[in-house]
């Protein structure tokens, strides 16, 4: 009985969470506009949020995945001094990794492309 749970809930989790965090993203987004359409219309100038650029964009993420991959290698080696099938687990920690690295190389190259134009 409890194999099936435990397959039920997998999927419920795995499911259920980029749902709800698409649902979350939309509600915050509407009720922004919202919030901004009723002050214009009570005549309130409401200044528009800049967009970030594709610099910055790719920067923040090369920060997030960099982060991301470093504690989550860092946590399988201190789990690899009880488990040595973590160190295994650690290795999969080199794709954001690499894609962190990638998102700075790319944030570098845009803002070399802007300054040459």
């Amino acid at each position: 009985m409890g194999d099936e749970l435990t397959g039920l809930v997998a999927v419920v989790m795995a499911l259920g969470i980029p749902m709800a965090l698409m649902y979350t993203f939309y509600r915050v987004r509407k009720l922004r506009t919202d919030e901004r359409i009723a002050a214009m219309a009570r005549g309130v100038t409401v200044p528009m949020e800049p967009e970030l650029s594709q610099m910055a964009r790719s920067r923040r993420w090369g920060i997030l995945l960099l982060a991301g991959a470093l504690g989550y290698m860092l946590t399988c080696s201190v789990l690899a001094r009880f488990d040595h099938d973590a160190v295994t687990a650690a290795a999969f920690g080199f794709i954001p990794l690499a894609l962190g690295v990638g998102c700075f190389v790319d944030a570098y190259l845009v803002r070399r492309d802007l300054h040459a134009s």
